[in-house]
């Protein structure tokens, strides 16, 4: 063999990056603007974190280039032998992460899996029962503007003033519209949800329940939030959000994994399997399938147990902060990751959302229970602890973002609901004082 070939993973990236950086210069400074935007910016999102170097190294790796349709040992091109045993790896990993019976590491995403799953248990007109979007659900569980609200004769149960989910209303309107399907999880939940609960009611109709924890995955892989592995007959999830691993999908099963699905003459693996591929994906990103184990290795660890520790540390910190600055907590307080804001006055969500970004600080829009805005406007902010765990942030750092976050808005002078004024030198302060914190407190898993 020619001794100027590269023989290992960690050269061929070198050589890749050194390559865009001389050949395509444009894009390698974006990128490497991206990562200096991260390390200088507050990131107060729900929806992800930084993903761990070694799961970026694998998710860069030479498996991009294999072509592997079907499954390990069942697949429909040669060559496959390394994306056998990659693809086996992260299958074993993720059903002892989570304690399932059945892993499909396949997903290009966790909205992919919500679809592969609806289209493998549900008939079009079927009737799905999930949480409405204004009260916390996710778009895939049953909105109008997407495929589960159109093809299925979607039903919304709604959240209490407090925002706890009513699973009075559940039963209520289980029993009423008899639903093939319920989907419990949330995008925007700050409570515990009660997934022993979900199945029974379930149960008493006849209903398949579909747990999607793409939010709470690493509470659940930690055991501070109770698991629905063996409460649902699937659970769906992401990968991204709080596993630190790569943009992805997971559908897992648990002990319903070899029982037949009801009205039907298969096994719930057996629909399962199919129903990612051939039935609704082709060839599966390998080199993510990769980035999916590494992700899953490290949520093994006792490094990601303390991360999450962290997460909920933080979480409770910044509620009790928020409160005392005045704000509204739904709820009063949270229970995993997330901190639901009404805000105060004329304040609109978009409104915060942008003048918090002019200042460097990354949050998101929400709409709240009793919502009278439009979903582009909100009357609320959705609060996510997971880049902040990251920066190993304490107590008085959780005050100190509060109290800026609190500044700022109130030096906004609101227009109308989207437009406002914030002048150039606060912003330019308000920089600042975030440079200083991120100096302070900065990425971990970034570090040299």
């Amino acid at each position: 063999m020619d001794e100027r070939l590269i023989k290992n993973q960690a050269d061929l990236i070198n050589k890749g990056m050194n390559e865009l950086r001389e050949y395509d210069p444009e894009l390698a400074k974006i990128l490497d603007d991206e990562v200096e935007r991260q390390h200088r910016t507050l990131s107060l999102v729900a929806s992800c974190c930084a993903v761990k170097p070694q799961t970026l190294a694998a998710s860069a790796s030479a498996l991009v280039n294999v072509t592997a349709e079907g499954a390990p040992r069942k697949r429909y091109h040669a060559g496959c032998q390394n994306v056998d045993l990659v693809e086996a790896l992260a299958i074993d990993r993720a059903c002892k992460l989570f304690g399932a019976k059945y892993a499909n590491v396949q997903p290009h995403s966790a909205s992919n899996a919500n679809y592969q799953v609806l289209s493998a248990l549900l008939k079009p007109g079927d009737t799905l029962l999930g949480m409405d979007l204004d009260h916390g659900g996710h778009l895939s569980h049953g909105s109008s503007v997407t495929l589960s609200g159109n093809y299925y004769k979607a039903i919304g149960y709604k959240t209490t003033p407090e925002g706890v989910i009513d699973y009075d209303e559940v039963r209520k309107l289980a029993h009423e519209y008899k639903p093939r399907m319920i989907i419990c999880g949330a995008s925007a939940y700050s409570r515990i949800i009660d997934f022993d609960k979900f199945r029974e009611i379930a149960d008493e109709v006849g209903a398949i329940l579909m747990a999607d924890i793409s939010h709470i995955s690493g509470l659940v892989a930690t055991k501070r939030h109770p698991s629905p592995i063996d409460a649902a007959h699937v659970t769906t999830m992401c990968t991204h959000k709080q596993l630190a691993g790569p943009r992805g999908g997971l559908i897992l099963s648990g002990r319903d994994a070899d029982e037949k699905v009801p009205g039907m003459d298969k096994t719930f693996r057996q629909a399962l399997q199919h129903c990612v591929f051939p039935w609704m994906q082709g060839a599966p990103a390998v080199n993510i399938i990769a980035a999916k184990a590494a992700a899953f290795g490290y949520a093994s660890t006792p490094q990601f147990d303390d991360y999450i520790g962290k997460i909920r540390d933080i979480a409770d910190s910044l509620a009790s902060a928020f409160k005392e600055k005045g704000y509204e907590v739904i709820g009063g307080f949270t229970r995993n990751h997330t901190i639901m804001l009404r805000l105060n006055g004329d304040i609109t969500g978009a409104i915060a959302e942008s003048a918090l970004e002019k200042c460097s600080i990354i949050v998101n829009k929400n709409r709240v229970p009793g919502e009278t805005r439009p979903s582009f406007v909100t009357s609320g902010l959705r609060i996510g602890t997971g880049s902040l765990a990251q920066r190993e942030l304490d107590e008085s750092g959780c005050y100190r973002i509060v109290d800026l976050v609190s500044r700022i808005l109130d030096r906004v002078k609101p227009i109308n609901n989207k437009e406002y004024e914030l002048d150039s030198n606060s912003i330019q302060t308000f920089r600042s004082e975030v440079e200083e914190i991120c100096r302070e407190y900065p990425i971990k898993s970034y570090m040299e």
